[in-house]
């Protein structure tokens, strides 16, 4: 184990599998000169063959990826920003996650299509938005985003070998969180949670930004009530029988989500308990997620938001 930031994370996954496998590369805007630091100095190890800076067009460049996917490839689309990736429109939502299915299992498509996001450094609407409702929509599109630099490292890594087409997304305000990650090629399975924190009296499912609100509101609580904190790590796939096992111990059920609540992932995952462990609950689940609002930057993100002081609330309700 070595002690790296969660950007640095990432960058490890991206470097150990282009040294392991020359299909992969990757394409985006100034990923040469790495405005953000998950690319700095791949160039130089890699070549601009592999390190393929495009113009600002998404489409453009998921255009590019996408090809090369169907031609034997490996690529990584870096949109810079994860909202971004909404402007490749159709081809993206609809076509990319069609290709497997309707060809017969005979085409895959292995390729990450990545993007910084999230709250927490109030940048507004369209930066701070997290997609998430419209892709989990989508048949055949993977979807996961990493809370800490080991699952970072881990999910990139199983995003990049997946045949399928995989979202990866990180948070802003984790880049320069520090942590514990396994030296070497490292691999967290794609659709598997984790139980990052035991508790008994509540559960609360969290991820990124929301799962460090989340485990620190738990540690405040400790010794007055006691909560169990899941990470979801991959919303599609989703796994739900860890969250089941969960309810069985807890009987009470927090869903945290960086999305906005109306068709989010929230909603999905409240539907899910109610078919499979309704007989689970003692109360009624509790879902906090971005108001139906856009999301306003400066002093006004925290009105919207979920924040520590809105989870510790709606904790203290569920469990009265």
């Amino acid at each position: 184990m070595v002690e790296m930031t969660y950007v640095d994370a990432i960058k490890s996954a991206i470097t150990e599998e282009m040294r392991a496998d020359d299909s992969v590369f990757m394409v985006g805007q100034d990923i040469r000169g790495a405005i953000y630091p998950h690319t700095k100095g791949l160039v130089d190890e890699f070549g601009e063959d592999r390190i393929v800076d495009t113009p600002m067009s998404e489409f453009g460049m998921f255009g590019t990826g996408f090809g090369a996917a169907l031609a034997g490839y490996r690529p990584i689309v870096d949109f810079m920003f994860g909202s971004c990736c909404m402007v490749a429109g159709e081809t993206l939502m609809v076509q990319l996650g069609q290709q497997y299915f309707l060809h017969g299992s005979q085409t895959p498509v292995p390729m990450v299509l990545m993007g910084a996001c999230g709250t927490g450094k109030r940048l507004a609407n369209d930066h701070a938005y997290i997609p998430r409702g419209e892709i989990l929509h989508r048949p055949g599109l993977k979807y996961v985003f990493p809370s800490t630099p080991a699952d970072a490292k881990g999910l990139m890594a199983s995003a990049i070998r997946d045949n399928n087409p995989v979202f990866f997304f990180y948070h802003y305000d984790l880049l320069m969180d520090r942590g514990e990650v396994p030296e070497g090629q490292y691999f967290v399975p794609l659709g598997q949670s984790e139980v990052k924190r035991e508790g008994s009296d509540i559960t609360v499912l969290a991820n990124g930004l929301m799962y460090k609100h989340a485990m620190q509101v738990a540690e405040q609580l400790d010794g007055e009530i006691s909560v169990e904190v899941i990470d979801p790590r991959s919303f599609e796939p989703f796994d739900s029988e860890t969250l089941m096992k969960s309810l069985e111990k807890t009987n009470h059920l927090i869903i945290v989500d960086e999305d906005h609540a109306r068709c989010g992932f929230a909603a999905e995952v409240m539907a899910q308990v109610f078919e499979q462990g309704f007989d689970l609950l003692d109360a009624p689940v509790e879902r906090l997620c971005i108001e139906n609002l856009p999301i306003p930057g400066g002093y006004m993100e925290p009105t919207v938001v979920p924040t520590p002081e809105k989870i510790e609330a709606a904790i203290r309700r569920v469990v009265a």
